[in-house]
C-alpha cells in the first residue's frame, strides 16, 4: 500500500512538472523581456554621455533582438516606442504585444503577453 501511494504521488508530481514547465518557461521569458526593456528605456549610457541618443527604430530593433534571445518572435509593428519629457532628459516608454502558443498533451493554449516599461 505504501509503495502504491509513493508511485502515485511521483506520477502526479511528474505530470505537474510536465504540464507546468511549458507555461512557466513562457512566463519566465516574458519577465526577462520586461526587465531587458526597462534596462533599454533607462538609457544609462546616454545619461552619462557614453553613447549617443537612440532613435525609435534603434529601440525597436533592440527590443526585437532581446526578445529573440528569449526565443520570443516579434515584428516591428508589435513594439511601441513613445517619448515624453525634454530633449535633454527624455522619458522612454517601451511596450510589446505578442501571443505564444503552448502545445501539450494534445491541447494547445494561447497566452497573450504585453510587457512594458510602465510600473
Amino acid at each position: 500500500m505504501g509503495k502504491a501511494k509513493l508511485i502515485l504521488g511521483l506520477a502526479i508530481l511528474a505530470l505537474a512538472v510536465f504540464v507546468g514547465w511549458p507555461i512557466a518557461s513562457c512566463e519566465l521569458a516574458n519577465i526577462e523581456l520586461r526587465g531587458d526593456m526597462r534596462d533599454l528605456a533607462a538609457q544609462v549610457g546616454t545619461r552619462i554621455g557614453l553613447t549617443p541618443q537612440s532613435t525609435d527604430e534603434d529601440f525597436r530593433r533592440a527590443v526585437i533582438r532581446k526578445a529573440q534571445e528569449h526565443e520570443i518572435q516579434l515584428e516591428p509593428e508589435q513594439v511601441t516606442v513613445q517619448r515624453t519629457g525634454s530633449d535633454d532628459a527624455p522619458v522612454i516608454y517601451l511596450a510589446a504585444d505578442y501571443k505564444v502558443r503552448v502545445k501539450m498533451l494534445g491541447f494547445s493554449f494561447t497566452f497573450h503577453f504585453t510587457p512594458s516599461t510602465a510600473k
